[in-house]
């Protein structure tokens, strides 16, 4: 399957009091990936008709992050289902090149904003991203 790959500036306000980047950051680092991702398709970020929305994420911490630094970002798609589909994030770092600090997992329905419920994923959306 495809894999769309960004590289993300760390910056020093996402570290923690353990001079590490703090944990909510890899997750911020996932959802800038999935949300350039979507604006490469042209997919809505904000609500309208459909769109698609985060029905899961999680993420397994393998090493710390610490700043400066310039993450990387590369999100698979693993699974196309008729409403969902699946994506397998990893994170590491430009100058560290194959060395992983985090894997991640997250699921993606396509939503109808005003049903109100997810529904089957546009087909012509299913042919790109497939």
């Amino acid at each position: 399957m495809k894999t769309f790959r960004i590289e993300v500036p760390l910056r020093w306000g996402d570290m923690d009091a353990m001079a590490h980047v703090n944990n909510v950051a890899y997750f911020r680092l996932m959802e800038q990936a999935r949300i350039q991702w979507f604006e490469q398709f042209g997919f809505a970020t904000l609500p309208n008709e459909g769109a698609p929305i985060l029905a899961h994420c999680s993420c397994d911490f393998v090493r710390a992050l610490n700043y400066p630094g310039v993450a990387v970002i590369e999100q698979t798609v693993t699974r196309v289902g008729r409403t969902s589909l699946d994506l397998n994030i990893t994170i590491g770092r430009i100058d560290e090149p194959g060395v992983i600090y985090a894997t991640g997992r997250s699921v993606l329905v396509w939503y109808d904003y005003q049903a109100g419920k997810s529904v089957p994923w546009p087909d012509s959306i299913r042919q790109q991203i497939s």
